[in-house]
Formats: C-alpha cells, structure tokens, sequence
C-alpha cells in the first residue's frame, strides 16, 4: 500500500469533520492555497498587477555566454532627502540583475548597500518569505537604509542594518519584486532549486566585489525564508567544502520568526493560543483533535514528497484558520493589534514607489514592474511548506557556523513557542548543553529587550514587544542583536549605547 492510500482515509475524517460545528475547520475551499495566497498580499494593502514577474520576450537567439553574469550599477532613489548631499559614488548603493545560471532566462533583482561604518563590516544577506514576498518589503519597513516619509520621500532609518553590515536584499524566488523571466519553467518548487540559485547569485556577487570576499558572511531574514535560509547555509557551506568556487566566508544563519520544522510549531499553535487568551479550554481541546492527522501529514510528506505534501498543507492550515474564526479581526503577525477588515498593515507606499517611472529608471529595471507578493510562487512552493528544513542544521552547527533564532513574542503565525520547541528538540552534539543552558536578560540601552538562552554556535532570542516583524517593531534591538551577534558578544551589555539614540 502508498503512502497515499494510507493518508486518504486519514484525509477524508478530516474533510468530513470540517462540516462539523464541533471543530470548526473550513477546508471546504478547493482554491484554499490561492486563498491564502490572496488573503497574506491584501492584508498587507498590497495590489500588484501581476500574480507573477513572467515576461513576453524572444531569447532563442540570444547567446547566454554573450550576456554579462551581472549587470550592476550605482544609484540614488530621485526622492532620497540627502540633507548632506552625498554623491552617487560616495552613497555606495547599487541595483543590479544576475542571469541566473541554471536557467532558461531567469534574471534575479537585487539591492547592495555598502556599510556606512567600515567596508570591513560583515556582508549580510536579507531574504523575506512569503513565500513569494519581495526582499524591498524588509529594505523599507524593517532594516534597510530608508524609511519611507511623507509624499513617498526617503529619509535615513537610523537603525538600518547597513550601519552595521555591508547588506544585501534579493528578489527571490524568480517571478518576485523585479525578478522575472520569460519562461514559466524558471519558477522553483522547492529548497534545491531556490538555494542553488542563491548559491550561484553569491559566486557571481563575489565575483564582481572581490574587496568582499574576505569579509564574514552572513544569511538572515524571516517567516517562509526559515525554509530558504537553512537550504542556502547548507548549500553554501556545501559549495565551500568542494571548493566548488569563491570561497565563501559563511559565519553565520539567523532566523527571524521563521518556519522550519512544521511538525513541531504547528503543535504549538493552540498551545501559544491557550497561553495568551485567544482561545478557551473547550476551543483548544476541539482544535486539537486535528493535531495527530496534521502530524501523520506531514511525516508523511518527508518521506513521500508528492500529494501528501498538499494534504499536509490543507490538513494542517486547518489548525491556523480555526484559531482566526475564533478570535475575529486580531492580527496574526502581532496579536496586541486589529485588522481593520482585511487591512493588518499598510505597505502600500513601498508598491507605489517602487512602481515609479523615475524610480525604476534610477533602478535600471526598464519597463519591469514591481510585483510585491506572487501568488504564483506563493502556490509553486506548496510541496514545499511541509517540509522539515531542521535537517541539515545540526551539521552546520557541528561545523561551528553559527545559528540565531530570534522571535517577537506577539507573533502567532510563526510563535516564538514554537520556535523555542523545535530548537531545542533538534538533535546536536550541543543539545544537552544548550538545553542546560540559563536564561538571561538580553539588555539594550540599559532596558531588557528580550531574553537570550545560547551555547556554543546556538543562540535563542524572544525579542519583549514585538510581532512578527522585529526589526520593524523593536529597530534599535534588531541593529544591536545583528551587532553583537555578528561581533561574537551575544550575551554583553552594550559597549556604547548611547550611539545608538545619538541620532534621534
């Protein structure tokens, strides 16, 4: 018997008990993955035109070796407000296109920001999840070198990551924000083929910067990209371990509120619920009837890898949209706050100015225009939603490169319990240390932000007063977490605090 034949019955007591007022699960939608898809891009006030960057162009006669890796080059946004005047060149901002290598016409959009403390600062990467959500939706409103003002005006964020790190954002999956091709087949379905194209992305980034080569590496972002960034750290330290190309000096991974082992935070959905009053006792006990179906789902998807991985994905989501049809209009990225009908926040701005004539002119996009959120790659990874990115940490930990999980403790989407149980679930040989590890405050200008629990390569950070988007909640703990961690000195007091609030 298949591992199918074994699920269907499984399945269909689920599909059944959705007609039931008892569970209160609704996965009688057959669109239910478009839905979601639809449901993320508007709570956020995104609209874009296309449900994916694929573009109607001839390249059958265009010889790939005749075309430049990258094609990359310095600007200024048209509505930056320099009160300084800094020059382009000074600026140190760059856009750029790289022709994805193993691809048919796949080209990946991205944005380089110098460091604007020392060109020795760390090189940090930035992939936003969605999956299928632009990188600029972090560059604007979480840690980028802007914040978008009035009349869509670009002032300094005084908290940007690049005043610490010489930092990157990437369009990616292809088909997202200004990345595009002009054949369907470019679109990934899973961990393989989004972190290889990453990989080659930073083989020819190094390439062209090779002042940078020598400098630490690091891969950060958060929600989907807790899949994409533990595949690209493997694949990277994978690609360095063959001499395969540029060395790449990988230090480090951080995940912020991600999902990476679903088995483990899927069960902690009612029990973060439970724990901050956003259900009762009789609710939680309903919901969690699903639990073991949701679980059979997804251990089965780990070892079938086809169907099953859809019915995880519509067994298990089960789980999350009861918790939503029993607390109303909260907002799911930070429970403290409402929805006003489908609007949870407003980033509108970011798709306005992006969309510009002038802006992508500075940008060097041409006629592109700047898909937000793609419902197309958002469905292309469905197979992949399921699946456990936990796997391949424990060697890269053994390896001494650095893992922090950090996680807003509003979140419910992508909670902090479940966060903190997979981490310490997962099998290393510091597990027992790490587990026996105190807990202690982790202070910024002399306030607990959070509390940290770390040994050796691992690190775990419940960030006080944040959602899902801690950089963009909580800025000036997000820089100074990226500089400690970075720095090696997680667990210190700030040196020099008031550098920090000496802007403000």
């Amino acid at each position: 018997m298949d591992c199918w034949s074994l699920l269907l019955p499984l399945l269909l007591s689920v599909l059944l008990s959705s007609l039931s007022p008892a569970t209160g699960l609704r996965l009688t939608d057959t669109k239910l993955p478009s839905t979601h898809a639809k449901k993320l891009i508007r709570d956020l006030n995104l609209f874009p035109k296309h449900s994916v960057n694929i573009v109607d162009r001839d390249v059958t006669n265009t010889s790939s070796a005749a075309r430049p890796k990258i094609v990359e080059k310095r600007f200024k946004f048209p509505n930056f407000v320099d009160p300084d005047g800094v020059s382009i060149e000074d600026l140190g901002h760059h856009a750029g296109y790289y022709q994805i290598e193993h691809s048919h016409d796949a080209q990946m959009f991205y944005f380089f920001f110098e460091s604007r403390k020392s060109e020795n600062d760390p090189v940090v990467i930035w992939l936003t999840g969605g999956p299928g959500c632009s990188s600029e939706l972090a560059l604007f409103y979480e840690n980028g070198p802007f914040k978008i003002g009035e009349n869509l005006t670009l002032v300094w964020n005084e908290y940007g990551w690049d005043k610490a790190s010489n930092l990157l954002y990437v369009d990616q999956p292809t088909g997202t924000g200004f990345s595009y091709s002009s054949d369907k087949s470019d679109i990934r379905h899973d961990e393989q083929g989004v972190s290889d194209d990453l990989y080659d992305f930073l083989q020819a980034f190094f390439g062209e910067h090779p002042e940078l080569v020598d400098n630490d590496f690091y891969i950060t972002g958060e929600s989907y990209a807790g899949h994409y960034i533990p595949a690209v750290a493997a694949r990277v330290h994978q690609g360095n371990k063959a001499k395969e190309g540029i060395h790449i000096s990988l230090k480090g991974f951080a995940i912020g509120n991600g999902l990476t082992d679903p088995a483990i935070q899927y069960q902690a959905y009612t029990d973060y619920a439970l724990e901050m009053g956003l259900i009762k006792e009789s609710q939680y006990k309903r919901i969690n009837l699903i639990l073991p179906v949701c679980e059979a789902a997804i251990k089965l998807c780990g070892t079938d890898g086809t169907i099953s991985c859809m019915a995880a994905y519509l067994v298990c989501n089960g789980i999350f949209s009861s918790i939503l049809s029993s607390v109303g209009d909260i907002n799911y990225y930070d429970i403290r706050k409402e929805c006003i009908g489908s609007l949870c926040y407003d980033f509108s701005d970011m798709e306005t100015l992006l969309n510009k004539k002038s802006v992508r002119q500075a940008l060097g996009v041409g006629d592109i225009e700047f898909v937000s959120c793609s419902t197309s790659v958002y469905q292309a990874l469905l197979m992949d939603w399921m699946r456990n990115l936990e796997t391949g940490i424990p060697e890269l930990l053994g390896d001494g490169i650095k893992l922090l999980v950090y996680a807003g403790e509003y979140d419910l989407i992508c909670n902090w319990l479940g966060n903190w149980r997979w981490v310490h679930a997962m099998e290393w040989n510091g597990k027992e240390q790490f587990n026996a590890s105190s807990e202690v405050p982790f202070e910024v200008a002399g306030t607990e932000a959070g509390i940290l629990k770390s040994y050796g390569p691992l690190s775990f950070l419940k960030v006080h007063d944040a959602g899902h988007m801690v950089p963009m909640d909580q800025p000036m703990a997000a820089l100074e977490m990226l500089k400690r961690w970075t720095e090696g000195s997680l667990r210190e007091t700030a040196r020099d605090p008031e550098s920090l609030v000496s802007s403000m």
